[in-house]
């Protein structure tokens, strides 16, 4: 039987981000299952100049073309009436069609328990928030991050920026230090290859971070003190082997969440495990539960500063 022509679609510089690093690793976890696996780097950093490139790549022939991130949810909207023959899977999307599934992890879940942590944590009572581009897997983090901050019975000032690229350390570095200088001390950085400026930042002024997608606590524990986990190669791993072994199911989505620790969780730095861990425990126990929904929407703001009232 002849095997199935997979390709990962890759957005951004090339060997760049943790995000990224998580979907290169799970398509090297399908290779190691016996997967033949194609991963392609794309570069451009427009959606329409992405549907060129995942346009190109259909055409060369795929069975199934994997897109990993939000940014593919434009560039597979337009392009899967066009091969109809080709499966797509997005991952960390939400366009769903005949020959479209969406593989996701459930990043709001550990940006809520991120945002109770913060709140708690916070020793200025501002926290920031900051992304890259605005879509809907950022606008999702975001809105959840604000809700555990405003239910962790705190009074909090929020800060949240999108500093309009997931790849630029010196933007990311521009706005991490605005939000120092406007009393912040903690900032959660769902980004890609642009959290260098971030952790520069946080080197040169009394700002800490909470990550995103891995544990960050663990590669560098002097300016980490959480990380909102949400390992992403995992769908990848995941959509590759439903594709091979018959069981993906185009038109649906596959959602992992907090109930599989291995792909959600928070990480905290041990000194806050002692402080704070019983309590994050506890807001999890509820999540897993179902007695609290996360809440997904928030207005669309490139940028706000507002006071959230506790609601615990």
């Amino acid at each position: 039987m002849k095997a199935a022509r997979t390709t990962v679609a890759l957005f951004g510089p090339h060997g760049r981000g943790a995000f990224n690093e998580a979907g290169l690793t799970g398509a090297l976890r399908a290779r190691e299952l016996g997967h033949e696996v194609e991963i392609r780097w794309i570069g451009p950093r427009t959606p329409e100049a992405r549907t060129e490139s995942l346009r190109d790549l259909c055409r060369r022939g795929v069975d199934l073309l994997l897109a990993h991130g939000g940014q593919g949810d434009a560039p597979v909207r337009a392009l899967h009436a066009e091969f109809p023959d080709t499966s797509f899977v997005i991952t960390q999307g939400h366009f769903t069609a005949p020959n479209v599934a969406c593989y996701e992890v459930l990043q709001e879940q550990s940006a809520f328990l991120a945002g109770v942590l913060a709140g708690l944590h916070s020793r200025t009572g501002v926290v920031g928030h900051l992304s890259g581009e605005m879509l809907r897997p950022g606008l999702k983090g975001r809105a959840a991050f604000a809700q555990g901050l405003r239910m962790c019975g705190q009074p909090v000032h929020f800060l949240t920026q999108f500093c309009g690229e997931q790849h630029d350390p010196a933007l990311a570095y521009a706005a991490t230090l605005s939000m120092q200088r406007e009393g912040a001390d903690l900032v959660f950085a769902m980004l890609d290859g642009g959290r260098a400026g971030v952790n520069q930042a946080c080197r040169e002024r009394p700002i800490r971070q909470i990550g995103s997608v891995l544990d960050w606590v663990a590669r560098e524990p002097d300016i980490f003190v959480a990380s909102a986990m949400a390992d992403s190669g995992r769908c990848v791993t995941e959509a590759i082997d439903d594709f091979a072994t018959g069981r993906l199911r185009p038109g649906t989505r596959r959602l992992f969440g907090l109930e599989d620790s291995s792909c959600v969780r928070l990480v905290l730095a041990p000194a806050l495990r002692v402080i704070h861990g019983r309590q994050i425990g506890q807001w999890q126990d509820r999540l897993l539960e179902g007695s609290l929904a996360i809440e997904t929407g928030f207005d669309d703001d490139q940028s706000a500063s507002m006071d959230l009232v506790s609601a615990a």
